[in-house]
């Protein structure tokens, strides 16, 4: 039974993540995109900066190996620097809902990566299925039609397909690195990384602060996707990660779209479609196929995507893949208790 201060996790986690792709959208409004990112992350470094040193030991908070370093470059390059600067461009072109969708591949992509990169992890049966019902969703969401080249969205959701791809693939090369450092410290040595990876691409875009219109809108997102979500939805999914293990923390993910349409039709007036609803259940079936472990959860047995990935017509999944954490935090009970044993890697999420 899940507790209720890992209940609180899961849903601040979702809300906040969710929220992110509101704030950016109306954000943009006042910002250029990529310098938009940039200050986020110079606001969100500091702050989660401070908490690192504060309740962290200095030993902890020292990147000793080849590994610390190489998760910290994935980290800040991949997984928050170019995932971000891609989506805050992307996001000028779609809803916050279709960008929170296409966004939320990182799940589906990652097994993808993981079976060149990895020598000991391979997409299954189940992921293959998995991943072709992610993409098939994610053509209902987008709808191309000639049009779209035209208006610039097939140009947006392009860009935020890239953005799902990068943060596939960092998450794939954090495994790789084999780092020692918990993932908080590596995200707060990650966030100046990424920072001056964003600063530098606003500049080569010819993006000026000049360009910013400073209003009471504009420091509320700021503040928003810095802290909010730059921060507190951090520590709230590391913490939820160290409750309940990556797997059930990354269910966080099939809520965070549904978060961000809503909020995207309340506070922006932007539209749900019925494609973009059936394209939605048909991502979270694929979610739910790849992310099998998730099906030893009661709860989520229950649920209708729980039911069609537990199908006895859908083969088994023979690997999934953890956060690099996962695998020292996971405990013996756990690994015991799931049938795909206790030396089967779970399924990442995307930072």
């Amino acid at each position: 039974m899940i507790s209720p201060r890992s209940l609180l996790a899961f849903l601040a986690t979702s809300l906040l993540f969710g929220g992110t792709f509101v704030a950016a959208k109306a954000g943009l409004e006042y910002f250029p995109p990529l310098l938009f990112v940039a200050l986020r992350f110079d606001v969100a470094a500091v702050a989660l900066i401070a908490f690192a040193v504060v309740t962290r030991s200095r030993e902890d908070l020292i990147p000793r190996t080849r590994g610390d370093v190489g998760g910290i470059v994935a980290t800040g390059l991949f997984v928050i620097g170019l995932t971000n600067a891609l989506l805050f461009v992307g996001q000028q072109y779609v809803t916050s809902g279709v960008a929170s969708i296409i966004a939320s591949l990182n799940p589906i992509l990652t097994p993808v990566f993981a079976a060149v990169l990895l020598a000991d992890e391979h997409l299954s049966t189940r992921g293959a299925v998995g991943m072709a019902l992610g993409l098939l969703g994610v053509g209902l969401v987008a709808n191309p039609d000639p049009a779209a080249l035209l208006s610039g969205g097939l140009f947006g959701e392009a860009v935020m397909l890239a953005s799902a791809v990068c943060g596939a693939l960092g998450t794939v090369l954090i495994r790789r690195s084999d780092a020692d450092i918990s993932s908080t410290v590596r995200t707060a040595w990650g966030l100046p990384l990424a920072a001056v990876v964003t600063h530098a691409l606003s500049l080569g875009a010819g993006e000026s602060v000049a360009a910013v219109t400073w209003t009471t809108e504009a420091l509320i997102a700021l503040g928003y996707v810095a802290l909010f979500a730059g921060v507190l939805a951090y520590i709230a999914y590391f913490g939820l990660i160290d409750d309940v293990g990556a797997i059930r923390a990354n269910l966080v993910f099939y809520v965070v779209p549904v978060v961000a349409t809503l909020g995207g039709w309340a506070l922006l007036d932007e539209t749900i479609s019925a494609l973009a609803v059936g394209g939605f259940v048909v991502i979270f079936a694929g979610f739910a196929i790849i992310g099998g472990e998730s099906l030893d959860d009661p709860w989520f047995r229950g649920t209708l995507p729980g039911r069609i990935a537990a199908s006895d017509g859908i083969f088994a999944l023979d690997d999934s893949y953890p956060l690099d954490d996962e695998r020292s935090e996971r405990s013996a009970e756990d690994a015991a208790s799931s049938r795909f044993g206790s030396d089967s890697p779970g399924c990442p999420a995307d930072d």
